[in-house]
């Protein structure tokens, strides 16, 4: 098989981003542990050298296991025995694989048996996993629990539990409730002290839970009797060595159905505090949250990488009229536009990344040391950029995920529609990712806020400054016009806004001038990439025929709208089903 890595070379172009050197010199806190550790970098050639290393394993075992387990995973299944969950045969070898390989607990401190890698090549892994294997990403990505876990835990939780995952063991997050499903304030499982145990006990269900028989679980759970509201809840750590939760059932899903998704029945569940009380969701679901965006996006770009790929190979080899099918247009038109989303979900992915990870690192650090003045502003914007930036990244490579998904079946024909093709699992798998983790319509609300507080026109004039040399001089003609377009449809949209006193027109609105401000940015991406890789240039200018149509249709549509729209589009809530 492939090597997922090796055969890769948009992969390749990431690793080498003009970033990474400060990225690099942030985690490695100037390559400190250089003399503590044999296996930590020297500087920052060594550490490249050392992510490449590994990335080449993880690129083989997601080609020659896991991936070869894809179909027979999705057959199998999980199922439960004795209230516990068992997983497929061939999702306990790539586990196996995995741990043999030594690839836990990645991102974590050297101190705590972690490789120290930064988060780029952790999304990077995931990326690939999910190439091979969308359902089997869920089980191996949520190891992240443990960066929550390094962030705000207490050192004695860090201690007991970190190595852990290091070592192979898996995670979860159990946050979701059957009556609480993206309104996560509505959490009612019970957090109790217990003075005769000295220790939490924890009461309920939860409902949906990827993974839910994982060995550490961080829940979400209301310690504050009385109260009905975020401000009640606490996040917690759950060892299932304990054997206080049990596996009511697993759901019975359309795609990823390797990772099994839980219904829990928690009873006197002792549980550790993470953190301070009252700050579960106010701080650490959020934090958690946004690593679980980043983790969909890693997920839906591998998903489109392996949709892309099964298209292109079978419209070289299937014959219709005397020809490969990939020499009529209707289907070289999809294919390349194909490829244009996948490398615009992946641009965009690696970029929303490395605003994380020097937000991410500057916020280790200054539980270190104070900060200077230089890094404190620096971290700011980066935090900004990363909390605007999380939200797009999951709208926009979920719905290409699906997009492409679709796409692959089309260029199959019937056979696309049989399992006898990897797209129509790919397909299935692809469907849960503008879902799950805040759906579509939940990212553009998040991402709304960005566009009234500017935080995408700032960092769009930041792109708009660079040098795209000669090849892009029409493109960039246009992307200013373009800009200048939607700062119009956003004055005229905030301006009935204010007159209607924040009646929602905004909101009806939001998608499509979220969408307008990231066909932009991506197309600067892929732009950029383009001077430093002509194999860009292509998917640049063909990215950009398509921003150009999609943002001139939004602002045409929102030119012509008044209050009038939001109205009638309304009048469907006085509407009851016969």
């Amino acid at each position: 098989m492939a090597n997922f890595f090796l055969d890769n070379k948009d992969l390749q172009l990431h690793m080498n981003h003009p970033l990474m050197r400060k990225i690099v010199e942030l985690k490695e806190r100037g390559f400190a542990e250089k003399d503590k550790y044999d296996y930590a970098p020297q500087n920052y050639e060594d550490a490249m050298d050392s992510y490449r290393r590994v990335m080449e394993i993880v690129g083989e075992v997601c080609g020659d296991v896991i991936a070869p387990n894809a179909e027979s995973v999705d057959h199998e299944g999980p199922k439960v025995v004795g209230d516990r969950v068992v997983y497929a045969e061939g999702t306990s070898k790539d586990l196996e694989a995995i741990t043999k390989a030594g690839l836990g607990g990645l991102t974590l401190p050297r101190k705590y048996a972690g490789l120290n890698f930064p988060l780029v090549f952790f999304v990077m892994a995931n990326e690939m996993v999910a190439r091979a294997d969308a359902g089997f990403e869920n089980i191996w990505g949520l190891q992240d629990c443990a960066e929550t876990l390094n962030e705000f835990a207490s050192e004695e939780i860090k201690q007991k539990f970190l190595p852990l995952v290091a070592e192979g063991a898996t995670c979860a997050m159990d946050l979701t409730e059957p009556d609480a499903g993206s309104d996560l304030g509505a959490v009612m499982l019970k957090a109790t002290w217990s003075e005769e145990k000295q220790t939490w006990l924890l009461n309920g269900v939860k409902r949906f839970i990827t993974n839910g028989d994982g060995d550490i679980s961080l829940v979400l759970a209301r310690s504050e009797e009385g109260t009905k509201d975020a401000r009640g809840l606490s996040m917690f750590v759950y060892d299932k060595r304990d054997m206080a939760v049990k596996v009511r059932r697993i759901e019975n899903k359309l795609g990823i159905k390797g990772s099994p998704t839980c219904e829990l029945v928690f009873t006197d569940a002792p549980a550790l505090l993470v953190g301070d009380r009252k700050m579960g969701l106010i701080k650490y679901v959020m934090s958690l949250m946004n690593a679980a965006r980043l983790g969909i996006g890693a997920q839906s770009t591998g998903l489109c990488e392996a949709a892309y790929r099964e298209a292109l190979k079978y419209a070289h080899e299937r014959q219709q009229f005397g020809k490969p099918i990939v020499q009529f247009p209707a289907v070289y038109e999809m294919l390349t536009n194909m490829q244009a989303k996948l490398f615009g979900a992946r641009a965009l992915l690696y970029e929303t990344t490395r605003f994380v990870e020097i937000y991410k690192q500057y916020t280790h650090i200054s539980h270190e040391r104070d900060l200077t003045a230089e890094e404190r502003a620096e971290m700011k914007f980066y935090n900004k950029l990363a909390d605007g930036f999380t939200p797009l990244l999951k709208l926009f490579s979920s719905e290409y995920a699906n997009k492409l998904a679709y796409d692959a079946i089309q260029i199959h024909g019937g056979s696309g529609y049989m399992k006898d093709y990897p797209c129509e699992r790919i397909y299935r798998d692809a469907r849960i990712t503008n879902i799950y983790e805040g759906t579509s319509q939940l990212q553009v609300v998040a991402a709304i806020n960005h566009i009234v507080k500017g935080t995408y026109m700032d960092q769009i004039k930041v792109y708009e400054s660079k040098n795209y040399g000669e090849t892009f001089a029409s493109e960039c003609a246009s992307l200013v016009e373009l800009r200048e377009k939607l700062e119009s449809a956003i004055a005229k949209v905030e301006a009935v806004e204010a007159e209607h006193k924040n009646g929602g027109f905004r909101d009806f609105h939001a998608r499509r001038l979220v969408e307008s401000a990231g066909h932009i940015v991506i197309t600067y991406l892929l732009m950029g990439q383009a001077v430093e890789c002509e194999d860009y240039v292509t998917p640049a200018k063909v990215f950009a025929k398509t921003a150009r149509a999609e943002i001139a249709a939004a602002t045409e549509y929102i030119a012509g709208s008044d209050w009038s729209d939001v109205e009638m589009f309304s009048s469907i809530i006085g509407t009851q089903a016969e």
